[in-house]
Formats: structure tokens, C-alpha cells, sequence
């Protein structure tokens, strides 16, 4: 493994939320917090944040450090704690075929806000029809592929130092998101009709805590926001230092992606409202609503640079988490690979993977079946093998190594009793439901 650790804290969890923050945060939160009773919603997902971060989130970044490499060295030695390393070298595979397959369709999309980027730039989008524009390369195949080769090229570039170059990318990335997202929600304050975003945002509908589809929305929308997945989160952790509080670092880094997907809903929803369009338009929402509140708006072209700049940061920093784990266990077992070369193996396969996708009827059924059956499954056996298969004395060390206060039983007990069952749920209702977290 590499040797390469994050300089700080601070640095680790600036490159953890640049790995939570997505499109998840952009176009999915803000819908579902408006349409699940609002402030009701926001109190389920922030308790369930506070829940999986606490045990899921920190376990997974504890195990990472305790076996010093990242998704597959991290299975093989929990299991091997048992005697089943044989089992654990397994298992494994799974959810980091995840993490690739995710990458594979997640590049499409940047690829898509690229070259919305570009076209904002030279000024042609604030003329085109917007419904036609996204349709133009939305239902054709190859139709990014400029675009698509420059994002996951440029991606893989950016993690040729292992830990030095994330933290160093994230570092400009993470905080220009945030701030470029407080422009853009500062400038739709100022819209005429804003206001009834915000009360659909925040008008409390506490009736809807009696719906427990709410509440599975609220958790599914926590779990995954927080890329609990069983994969990558772990080679951060292997990153981290020794003398870092894993629970301390997990808890903030909930609290920005939190901050992240709520800047995204107030730039969002009372933009729509402002406008009276649909505010459960998914991709649409981005690549054919907001541009065309964005043409009419005063200053309209800067501020879609901005948007779709920010946007670009945000998925950047989510594929590189997807690449680095690939890479850092492609390298782990098999050491003789070198970081070039394992990152061109994996240029070329999602290019080779990806470039027939570009149309969303096709990648839009291929995110569709990795939420729904692969990246659930590799989430349980994440939570079994931290909870249930690695002996309690190996977590609880790991976890109270640099821990600013000792965790014992009752940590263990809440991801044993509480997280583990909860993961399950969800996979199971992802699995018979059919439902994309």
C-alpha cells in the first residue's frame, strides 16, 4: 500500500466530503425533502445522518486504518480475525465492483455538466431550447465523447500522488463548491416568488412522520449520501492518521455533506418555484430546468458557470473516491502494478465501459441496477463484516486510537443492533421494491 497519508484531519475530511457530495445531493435531496414534509423529512435524514455516521461511517474509516490498505485488504483481515480469510479475500470483490461500476455511469453524467460548462461559457446555451439541447445528446449515443474522455482522464490524472493529490484538488475543489453554491442561493433569494420554495422546503408536515415510506426515504437518502457503501470510505481511512479521532472526523464529515446538500436545495427548489416549473424533474432538473430559469435571469450566463463549475467540483471529488479505492486494491493485490499503470488499466475501462453508454437510456438503467443490487449488498456485507465477523476488541482498539474520548460498549452495540439491522432493511427493500436509494 501506498505510503502516502493525509497531512490533517481537516485535510482527510475535506477529501471525505468531496467523496460524499454528488448528484445525489443536487437533484435528489432537495426534491425529496419538499415532497416528505419538509422540516419533518430534514429531522428523520438529520437523525439518521447522526446515526450512520456515528457507527457505520467511523467503522469503516477505523477498519481502513486497522488493515492499512483499502477495500479488498480491509475484508480479507477482518475475516481473517476468524480464521475465514479465505472468505473474506472473496467477498470483497463486491463492493468494489460497486465503486467501478458507479464510476462507469457517474462519468457519463460529468461529462453531460461538462459540456453544459463549455456551452455556458462561449455564451450558445443561453439561446438554445433547452428541452431540445439536452435531447441532442441525452437519447444519442457517442454524443459527449470529447467530454467524457477529458473528465475521466483528468480525474485519474489528479490521483497520480495517491493521498497528497486528493487532498491537495480537494482542497480548491470543496471549499469553491460551497461557496459557489452560497452565490447562486444568495442571487435566488432575490427571485420573485422564491418564497414558495422555501415553504416547500421547510413547512413542516409532522403528519408525514406517520408514513414510514418517509422514514425509508429519509434513511436510504442518509445511508448512501454518506457513501456508506462497504468500499469507499475505507482506503480513506487507511489514509488517516493514527493519532485522529475516527468518530470526530466521521461526525464532521457528515456535517458538510449535510451543509452541501442544503445549499444545493436552496439554490434548487426556489428557483423552480420562482419559475412554476417541476421541482421532481431528476437529470431534467439540472440540464433542462435550471438552464432555462438561467436565460431568463439578469446575469443568467454567469451565474450558469457558476452552477454548473460547482457541479463539476462536486462530481470530481465523488469519482475520485470511486477510482482511488479500485486503484489502491488493484494495487494491494497485486503489487507489482504501478500507480501509472493502474490508473491508465483504469482509464481504459471505463472508457471502454462508458463510451457505448452516453445515451441515458443506457446509463441510466446501468445506475439503476448497481444502486438497487450491488451497491446495497456490498453496504450489508460492509456492516456485517465490521459488526459481526471482526472481533470487538479489533474495531474497538482502532476506533479508540487517537479518540479524543473512549467508545465501548454502547458504540458496538448501536452498529450491531441498530446499523447492521438497518442496512439490512434497506437492502432488502432495495432489492424486493426495486427502489434506487
Amino acid at each position: 500500500m501506498t505510503k502516502h497519508k493525509f497531512s490533517s484531519r481537516w485535510a482527510f475530511i475535506i477529501a471525505c466530503v468531496g467523496s460524499a457530495v454528488g448528484m445525489a445531493n443536487v437533484w435528489g435531496f432537495p426534491y425529496k425533502l419538499g415532497t416528505n414534509g419538509g422540516g419533518a423529512f430534514l429531522l428523520i435524514y438529520v437523525f439518521f445522518v447522526a446515526l450512520f455516521s456515528y457507527v457505520g461511517l467511523s467503522a469503516e474509516y477505523a477498519i481502513g486504518r486497522r488493515a492499512k490498505t483499502g477495500t479488498l485488504g480491509s475484508y480479507e483481515y477482518a475475516w481473517k480475525s476468524r480464521g475465514l480469510g479465505a472468505i473474506g479475500k472473496v467477498i470483497g470483490w463486491l463492493p468494489l465492483a460497486g465503486s467501478m461500476c458507479i464510476a462507469v455511469g457517474y462519468a457519463v453524467i460529468i461529462a453531460y455538466v461538462l459540456k453544459a460548462l463549455v456551452q455556458a461559457i462561449d455564451g450558445s446555451l443561453m439561446s438554445e431550447n433547452t428541452d431540445t439541447w439536452f435531447n441532442s445528446f441525452a437519447l444519442a449515443p457517442y454524443s459527449v465523447v470529447p467530454y467524457h474522455c477529458i473528465i475521466v482522464a483528468g480525474t485519474l490524472l489528479t490521483l497520480f500522488f495517491g493521498a497528497k493529490s486528493i487532498e491537495k484538488t480537494n482542497k480548491i475543489m470543496m471549499p469553491l463548491f460551497f461557496v459557489l453554491f452560497a452565490i447562486l442561493a444568495v442571487r435566488v433569494a432575490t427571485l420573485q416568488g422564491a418564497a414558495g420554495g422555501y415553504a416547500f422546503l421547510f413547512g413542516a408536515d409532522f403528519t408525514k412522520l406517520a408514513d414510514p415510506m418517509v422514514w425509508i426515504s429519509a434513511m436510504g437518502q442518509a445511508f448512501f449520501s454518506l457513501s456508506i457503501t462497504g468500499s469507499g470510505m475505507i482506503v480513506y481511512g487507511a489514509y488517516l492518521s493514527k493519532d485522529e479521532d475516527v468518530v470526530s472526523a466521521a461526525k464532521n464529515t457528515a456535517l458538510f455533506d449535510t451543509l452541501a446538500a442544503m445549499v444545493a436545495a436552496l439554490v434548487m427548489i426556489p428557483a423552480v418555484f420562482a419559475y412554476g416549473m417541476d421541482p421532481a424533474a431528476g437529470p431534467k432538473l439540472l440540464f433542462v430546468t435550471l438552464p432555462k430559469i438561467l436565460q431568463d435571469m439578469a446575469g443568467g450566463r454567469i451565474f450558469a458557470v457558476i452552477l454548473f463549475t460547482a457541479v463539476i467540483f462536486g462530481g470530481i471529488s465523488s469519482l475520485q473516491n470511486m477510482f482511488e479505492v479500485v486503484a489502491e486494491s488493484l494495487m494491494h493485490k497485486f503489487p507489482r502494478l504501478s500507480r501509472a499503470f493502474t490508473l491508465a488499466l483504469l482509464c481504459a475501462i471505463c472508457l471502454g465501459a462508458g463510451l457505448g453508454m452516453e445515451a441515458i437510456s443506457s446509463w441510466g438503467p446501468w445506475m439503476d441496477f448497481v444502486s438497487i443490487y450491488i451497491i446495497p449488498i456490498g453496504a450489508v456485507i460492509g456492516a456485517i463484516s465490521w459488526f459481526w465477523v471482526i472481533k470487538r476488541n479489533e474495531i474497538l482498539d482502532e476506533i479508540n486510537l487517537g479518540a479524543e474520548r473512549v467508545r465501548g460498549k454502547l458504540w458496538y452495540d448501536i452498529g450491531r443492533f441498530v446499523y447492521v439491522p438497518l442496512a439490512l432493511l434497506l437492502c432488502i427493500i432495495a432489492l424486493s421494491m426495486h427502489i434506487s436509494f
